[in-house]
This record gives structure tokens, sequence and C-alpha cells, in this order.
């Protein structure tokens, strides 16, 4: 839940690092909040159009600026510009490569986009 807090903590920051684990634990919240309030939507009767409920079409609007935050920075964690989230604009296959590229490991060391948040973790864990 720390990361989840977190994103939105750094939802206007579009610079730096963000590793899979926030990015995934966004996600999964993220995921959750919207279908809880999906059936809390259908329970209510708040449906504004057939497939869309007044409080889940809200949280995804709240959550809009967050999620580009934190999938560009993840993009630079692993050493991709932010710009590579375009290629989601590309039906099937771009949602596919950015899958991947939210799948793969963080860049060891740092890189153009900053610290490895990895090594600075594990640092702050040793040092505790």
């Amino acid at each position: 839940m720390n990361e989840f807090i977190n994103v939105f903590k750094k939802a206007f920051i579009f610079s730096g690092r963000s590793r899979r684990r926030e990015y995934w634990m966004f996600v999964l919240f993220s995921a959750i909040f919207n279908i809880v309030l999906s059936i809390v939507d259908a329970i209510a009767g708040l449906n504004i159009a057939e497939d869309m409920g007044l409080l889940s079409g809200l949280f995804s609007l709240l959550i809009i600026i967050p999620s580009l935050s934190v999938t560009i920075r993840r993009l630079h964690d692993i050493g991709k510009s932010g710009w590579w989230i375009l290629i989601a604009l590309i039906p099937i296959i771009g949602w596919i490569v950015l899958f991947i590229f939210s799948l793969l490991d963080s860049q060891p060391g740092s890189n153009a986009y900053g610290p490895s948040p990895k090594e600075s973790n594990s640092d702050y864990a040793m040092a505790k």
C-alpha cells in the first residue's frame, strides 16, 4: 500500500526511476479499487453509462496523471526514454511491448535518469 501512496505523492514527477515493485503494486491496488468501486456503483445504481459507474469513472480520472508518471519512471528505470509510453497508442502490439518493458528488471547502477532505486533501497536496509 505504501507504493500506491508514494505514486500519488510523486504524481507530477516525471523524472527519476521507479522500481518494478512500485509500478506493479500501483497497478494492483488501482485494479482492486476500481473493481470495488464498480461493484459499489452497480449496487447503488450509480451507472452513468452502460459500462461505467460514477465512482469508478471518477477514480479512473484521478489516477490518469499518477499512472502516466509511474509508467514513465518505470521506463526510465530500464534505461528507456519516457516517450516510449506512446507505443501504447499502437493497438495490441504497443500494449504488449509496454507490458514486456514493465516486466524487465532495473538497469543496475546509475543511468541517464538517475541512481538505481533498487540499490539505494538495499543500502538503506543494510544501514538500518
